[in-house]
């Protein structure tokens, strides 16, 4: 007969190889919905070059049409976003942040839908053959939570797999993976996830998170390799004189970048007469087909560079080459607020870097000689970004994985610190966040009005 002791000490290893297997399952899991997110992100990111790619050939062909495509395809795709994917409209990350803060539920699913989250990747794909100044960088972010969140619900509803995944965790993992795959910054998505989802959230230092984040990333690298972003063929070296250019960058793009995300919060409404200003919820197809006409006038003025995400301008400055238009930056900047006040799915996060590359390009042409030009558009670059979202060490990391540039680091964190610093006296709340509150309440409205 066995000994009781000797059977209790076995049903306690039972026990134990059972929670082991059952926590391997959780990271397995977890790391299986970071691969669908990496694949999402990286045949999005396909989509979005082949019709950047379509837009160039069309505008170089025939320089008037974007007269006709960007006023009927903004008017077109609000459209489409109004009737088919309501929550799509945007950039994607405040949508993010506010299912993070709603519990579990029909409000939560409303805002990282899959079905809607489909529907962003085909409008901000069709924003961009048209010529609109936005980036896929918040979509992927979207769509990520959104694939990860379907990817754990999915495995929640086997009963020999239920495993007990909080929701929140999985929207923050599959929503910094995005961005992790879309830009091959595995670390810029880790970076995302803390500063910038896990504010106030109990999954900012969740290791499971983490791993999903960085397997995303890692696959990226595995299918692109290890390639930057952006390639700079000569290395940019920092001088003693750098840090003159750091306070001019943060100065520059600290105001340029607070009054950006002021200018964005305040919405179309904003430039109206009081008595006016009902005319943009009234007629927001109509208002989609102004902005879509100003934002071809400005792309027309700089010569097209501002139609896209920027990216090709941004790379000839980080380079050393000149772009066309000496207004690039400027007229990026105003197309860019032009394109988010139409309505349509599209990011902030590209565009935002390349009107700061810019920006950085004036700065350099006013001080001629007193810095290389190409350290000036990148440290402008992260300056911009992090005065515009108030996030600078998530700009940092991401600029410097973007362009491998590890050698100025300590310039870019103190460029952005600053600027995010001089951002605040002008936007006192970051953009992402203040923007996720009007999406948390049309989420809990329409949950209660269908309850």
């Amino acid at each position: 007969m066995s000994n009781p002791s000797t059977f209790q000490t076995m049903k306690r290893h039972a026990r134990h190889t059972m929670r082991v297997s059952r926590y391997s399952f959780r990271i397995a899991v977890f790391l299986g919905g970071a691969a669908c997110v990496a694949v999402c992100s990286l045949a999005f990111a396909w989509l979005a070059e082949e019709m950047l790619s379509l837009n160039r050939q069309i505008t170089h062909a025939y320089w008037w049409s974007a007269l006709l495509m960007l006023p009927l395809g903004f008017a077109g795709i609000r459209w489409m976003t109004i009737r088919l994917a309501p929550q799509a409209r945007g950039s994607g990350i405040p949508q993010v942040i506010a299912a993070m803060s709603i519990p579990a539920g029909p409000a939560q699913n409303t805002l990282v839908s899959l079905p809607q989250s489909m529907w962003k990747v085909v409008l901000t794909a069709a924003g961009l053959l048209v010529g609109a100044s936005i980036g896929r960088e918040g979509p992927s972010v979207q769509v990520g939570a959104a694939v990860m969140l379907a990817w754990g619900r999915w495995w929640q509803k086997r009963p020999r797999f239920a495993v007990g995944f909080r929701p929140e965790a999985l929207i923050a993992a599959g929503a910094a993976g995005g961005l992790a795959a879309a830009f091959n910054t595995p670390l810029a998505g880790v970076v995302f996830a803390i500063e910038e989802l896990g504010r106030g959230s109990t999954v900012r230092w969740d290791r499971l998170v983490m791993s999903a984040v960085l397997c995303a990333g890692f696959i990226a690298l595995s299918v692109f390799g290890n390639n930057s972003y952006f390639q700079i063929h000569e290395s940019i070296l920092a001088l003693n004189a750098s840090w003159i250019i750091v306070v001019v960058c943060a100065l520059v793009n600290g105001v340029l970048g607070g009054l950006f995300g002021k200018m964005l919060l305040a919405g179309p409404a904003a430039w109206l007469p009081a008595h006016r200003r009902s005319w943009t919820e009234r007629y927001p197809i109509l208002l989609a087909g102004v902005c879509g006409l100003l934002v071809a006038l400005l792309g027309l003025l700089a010569h097209g560079s501002t139609y896209g995400t920027g990216y090709e301008q941004t790379a000839a400055l980080l380079n050393g080459h000149p772009v066309d238009s000496m207004v690039f930056g400027l007229a990026k900047f105003g197309a860019t607020i032009l394109s988010y006040f139409a309505g349509i799915p599209g990011g902030i996060f590209t565009p935002s870097l390349a009107i700061g590359a810019g920006i950085g390009d004036n700065i350099a042409q006013v001080l001629p000689g007193v810095i290389d030009g190409r350290l000036v558009a990148l440290l402008s670059m992260a300056a911009f970004l992090a005065a515009a979202t108030q996030a600078p060490i998530t700009a940092s990391v991401i600029v410097m994985e973007m362009t491998r540039s590890q050698d100025v680091t300590l310039l870019l964190l103190a460029t952005t610190l600053a600027a995010s610093f001089v951002s605040r006296q002008f936007c006192p709340r970051p953009f992402y966040h203040a923007a996720s509150r009007n999406f948390r309440r049309e989420a809990i409205h329409k949950h209660k009005m269908s309850a």
